[in-house]
């Protein structure tokens, strides 16, 4: 029952905080759903966590920017509100401390700090600003460190023999037994210990990132892993693992396969095609990851939109419809749970998949 009223407090939170994202674009013309769902899940300079009816609740997260004339530090809130509406720089927000930078609301550089030339030419200045990805990011990684280092503390402390713990580090426990018997050992067998660190690492870290950002309060609500950045990191990381840790024989299948010559000589078309796939395995992994996420953001907040839409079609459509829009969006919550542990698992495991495909010896080929 405990468990029970914490899932019940968030899903009522969840209902509390949506709709001020949503009463600011609901003025007489309905709701503007593809607005609702981008400013959600797309990067910025602030952090909206709600409105208090017209006024919105905002974090405004540090500006880092080296410009043609030097660096510029400060915050969002140094950006106008609104873009300006005519003029050379008519469509951007310019700082009020800066007569040259301002944040971009359309063309290639939309949601971007931007240095504007005399003749309007936009230059992308060197950014290195706080956005709200970047600090979910740090958030996420105390949050896994403290995953990390509080069982680690316990097993520092007790033997091997001493009763299984309880609570936050007999959780983790589990977690750590599960991923590493059932996903890791059985893939990579005698490697498994060498591995395992980095496999689980990445496990815990897109777990954490994906259940953090189903939280529609911060600290959560940072879309981190529908950012194709961090999946393409991650990618990255598993890529350099993966050729890092080639046996000889591994690249001997790359550039010289076991079929016939005239596949190899005088045309390379297999090494060739062994050879995308190295980058295709990491490309997949990116991708797979990234869409998924990103998808069921979009989902579950379109289903909470619904109750906005129909408002105003009557008061019998709206009631009927909010029901159906609240369980569905606490179905999607509950899928979504899921969904963000299938998804670290599913990285994990292809990863080890990966890892011992590179591991193989002459004797097992």
């Amino acid at each position: 029952m405990k468990y029970l009223k914490h899932l019940i407090c968030m899903v009522m939170m969840l209902f509390l905080l949506l709709p001020g994202a949503a009463a600011s674009e609901s003025k007489g013309e309905g709701v503007n759903l593809q607005e609702i769902l981008w400013g959600h899940i797309k990067d910025s300079y602030e952090w909206h966590v709600t409105n208090i009816g017209d006024k919105p609740i905002i974090i405004n997260l540090p500006v880092i920017v080296k410009t043609s004339n030097g660096w510029y530090t400060g915050c969002a809130e140094d950006f106008a509100e609104e873009p300006l509406e005519e003029g050379l720089h008519a469509g951007y927000r310019p700082c009020k401390n800066n007569p040259d930078l301002f944040i971009a609301t359309k063309g290639n550089y939309e949601g971007r700090i931007v240095e504007l030339q005399k003749d309007g030419t936009e230059v992308r200045p060197l950014d290195l600003s706080i956005t709200k990805t970047v600090c979910v990011l740090f958030i996420d990684a105390i949050i896994l460190l403290l995953c990390i280092l509080i069982p680690a503390r316990w097993c520092r402390r007790h033997k091997v023999t001493d009763k299984a713990p309880k609570g936050f580090t007999g959780l983790m426990h589990m977690f750590v037994m599960y991923v590493y018997d059932e996903v890791i050992k059985p893939i990579l067998g005698k490697d498994s210990e060498k591995y395992a660190p980095y496999l689980l690492t990445c496990f815990f870290f897109i777990f954490v990132a994906n259940v953090m950002g189903i939280v529609p309060f911060p600290p959560g609500g940072g879309n981190l892993t529908g950012n194709i950045t961090i999946t393409f990191f991650l990618a990255i990381c598993t890529f350099l693992v993966i050729n890092f840790s080639g046996t000889k024989h591994y690249w001997k299948d790359i550039f010289w396969p076991d079929v016939p010559v005239w596949l190899k000589v005088p045309v390379p078309l297999m090494p060739v095609i062994e050879l995308f796939g190295i980058f295709i395995k990491p490309f997949a992994l990116m991708v797979r990851l990234f869409a998924n996420m990103m998808v069921g953001h979009a989902i579950a907040l379109a289903l909470t939109c619904i109750i906005f839409i129909v408002a105003t079609m009557g008061v019998v459509l709206s009631s009927s419809m909010t029901i159906v829009s609240v369980g569905m969006s606490i179905f999607m919550m509950l899928l979504e749970i899921l969904v963000c542990f299938i998804q670290a698992l599913v990285f994990t495991m292809l990863s080890a998949v990966f890892i011992s495909l590179a591991r193989v010896h002459e004797a097992e080929g």
